[in-house]
């Protein structure tokens, strides 16, 4: 036996001491490999919509009401297994709901407890007992695993399971046991979630879904450009922080921003108010604030011009940070350069645009990038105030700790954007310094300046190369989280002419629907492309105008249908999302979600249709998975280990 692996095994003796202990654990490990494969649910785009996203998370893409009617057909009204459902996502708001209205609290309580406990044995079959116990509060898991694992059909044991419920009830302990139990049965659901980015921006609730995300049992995140425009802001990137400003002043959403995440805008109104006191900023009214009772004329008019500040210093900081990148090859967006300010128009391609709007107090025609005192003042105060929140410095490092820009498991491959092709389908290249990046090379490159952009506090150098990074993957023509030839932010807001507003798609996008690209990108990652599939967002499916999210002959699928109620319009729907489990994959489409409140008063669902597109030849048994193939490796340092006890080369510590 080699050294380096003789000192292996003895670090693994200090976790498993004996020869009883290596010996138990291979048991145990041994047997998991035979329990079936968890359920694994994978959504995208989230967009703030932090009601809808809760909702599809507690009702498992809509399992737990199919296990109902599977369960309890026979023996309850279609009424009363709403209701049940409907217990089991909002526990906490419907039960004391429900106990206003039934004539026998406590009768209403014990069939309540014993239907529950039922449930949960039969989704906790796929799993070992100690997992369980591990999802369960502390204060009631000894309780709530007697009641799983009794067997009440035994007669001395019915009285002891009867026992157990009456006593939970007569001590007012029933809603503490009817809310644990409602909340294993969402984690016994779906043993998995992944997250295929697109967490920030539009809907108001961004740090509420990523406080549930933190909180949630097992989950990866795949970032998309949304995201990383947020980790750039909290990693201190200047251009980011605008970008996240000005987007949320434009779609007069500052719940995230303002009391998510407390973020001061009192620098940028009051800078504002001064410089733009006099101008109208028509073009720059919030587009979901503009006739809406949310805000006061006044207020949306102080939004206005704040937008129009941040626009103007973003697109600053964004010629500046081009002038920085020349290798990132983006200098047809130097689009202050391009302005003849006495004129007030702009060039581009050749063809001169009259601009929408010529005031810009405070550009110079002669160095029009440049900011002013008064505005690098702003930009500080705007660039503390989002390095030091806690809060989104906590978010931030959880998506880097759970997240990257793409996974591989089970065999597929999980993205958000794309991978950038050219149109005869090979991948696009990115040269830096004379190095040639494409496909997953430059993918696992952007994925590690990233991470060096928020971590290396040592070297302010690289950190700036990192942060220029964050921004790159938002916007810029190459970015796999992006892959349009541009971001039409100047255009839309100042040319009338719609052409301009344009924003050419990547030749992945139409590349991606033939089953050649698609097995060329598996390839490119490692992948079997007989049997992987990509998981893709970023990108609407509207199905109201007939597209479909399978594509490539069954080997990508694309599940952003739109959770964004911005989105849904076009779309006709609100969200795709897919199901994984160990008979095969389910594509779940959803209708649009009201509101909890109207859920738990209604008990109106998500409408949600599900179709079969592939089954498993055989059952998925852990033992074919990834973790799987985790826990083997385990079990097989565990046999060298108790081979060393045996032949004497390591020493027990404990005879226990």
């Amino acid at each position: 036996m080699q050294t380096s692996h003789l000192k292996y095994l003895k670090l693994l003796s200090e976790k498993y001491p004996s020869i009883q202990a290596a010996s138990t654990a291979i048991i145990n490990f041994t047997a998991q490999l035979q329990l079936p494969k968890g359920t694994e649910h994978f959504l995208s785009d989230i967009h703030g919509e932090n009601e809808a996203f809760q909702h599809v998370v507690r009702n498992g893409a809509g399992s737990i009401l199919r296990k109902i009617d599977e369960m309890f057909g026979n023996t309850m009204s279609k009424q009363e297994r709403r209701k049940l459902a409907t217990l089991i996502y909002y526990p906490e708001l419907k039960t004391p709901m429900m106990l206003q209205s039934v004539p026998d609290k406590d009768e209403w309580s014990r069939l309540t407890l014993v239907r529950l406990v039922k449930f949960c044995r039969r989704l906790s079959a796929k799993y070992r007992r100690e997992s369980v116990r591990n999802l369960l509060p502390k204060h009631v898991a000894e309780t709530i695993e007697e009641l799983l694992y009794d067997q009440e059909g035994v007669e001395h044991k019915a009285a002891y399971y009867q026992s157990q419920i009456d006593t939970i009830v007569s001590t007012g302990s029933a809603l503490a046991f009817i809310t644990s139990l409602a909340e294993l049965i969402q984690r016994l659901a779906v043993e998995r979630l992944h997250v295929i980015g697109d967490i920030y921006d539009r809907g108001p609730g961004a740090h509420l879904i990523l406080d549930d995300l933190m909180e949630h049992h097992q989950v990866d995140i795949q970032w998309g450009n949304h995201d990383i425009l947020w980790m750039g802001s909290a990693a201190g990137s200047e251009a980011c922080i605008a970008n996240v400003i000005r987007f949320c002043l434009r779609y007069g959403n500052m719940e995230t921003l303002d009391n998510g995440y407390g973020i001061s805008l009192l620098p940028l109104a009051s800078f504002a108010l001064e410089t733009y006191k006099d101008d109208p900023c028509e073009l720059f009214i919030p587009k979901v604030a503009a006739g809406s009772s949310s805000f006061t004329t006044q207020e949306i008019r102080l939004m206005a011009q704040m937008q129009k500040a941040i626009a103007i210093i973003q697109f600053k900081l964004e010629s500046q940070l081009i002038k920085r990148r020349t290798h990132y090859q983006m200098q047809d967006r130097l689009l202050l350069d391009m302005v003849d300010y006495a004129r007030g128009i702009i060039t581009l391609n050749g063809v001169e645009y009259p601009l929408l709007d010529t005031f810009f107090p405070t550009i110079d025609p002669t160095k029009p990038d440049a900011l002013t005192a008064e505005e690098k003042i702003v930009v500080e105060k705007l660039r503390l105030s989002f390095t030091n929140s806690k809060k989104l410095q906590q978010h931030v490092r959880f998506l880097f700790s759970t997240g990257s820009l793409y996974l591989i498991h089970d065999g597929n491959l999980l993205y958000h954007g794309c991978i950038a092709m050219n149109d005869d389908g090979e991948f696009k290249s990115f040269n830096v310094d004379g190095k040639s990046f494409a496909g997953k090379e430059f993918l696992d490159r952007v994925d590690r300046l990233a991470r060096q952009g928020y971590f290396d506090i040592d070297n302010p150098e690289k950190k700036q190369y990192g942060m220029d990074a964050m921004w790159f993957l938002w916007c810029a023509p190459q970015s796999p989280l992006f892959g349009k030839e541009k971001m039409a932010t100047f255009e839309r807001y100042f040319l009338a002419d719609k052409g301009t507003h344009t924003e050419q798609r990547n030749a992945y996008y139409t590349l991606r629907d033939t089953e050649q690209s698609a097995c060329k990108i598996l390839r490119e990652f490692g992948l079997n492309p007989d049997s992987g599939r990509i998981i893709n967002g970023h990108v609407p499916v509207k199905v109201a105008k007939g597209e479909r999210p399978i594509k490539a002959n069954g080997r990508l699928i694309v599940i952003d249908g739109g959770f964004s109620k911005a989105y849904q319009r076009e779309t006709g729907i609100a969200g795709y999302t897919l199901i994984s489990n160990s008979r095969g994959l389910l594509l779940a489409a959803h209708q649009p979600f009201e509101s909890t409140q109207k859920a738990v008063s209604e008990e109106l669902d998500i409408d949600t249709k599900t179709e079969i597109i592939h089954n498993h030849p055989h059952r998925m048994r852990v033992r074919d998975t990834d973790r799987g193939r985790e826990i083997q490796e385990q079990i097989d340092e565990l046999q060298a280990l108790l081979h060393a006890y045996r032949e004497g080369l390591i020493h027990e510590h404990s005879m226990q």
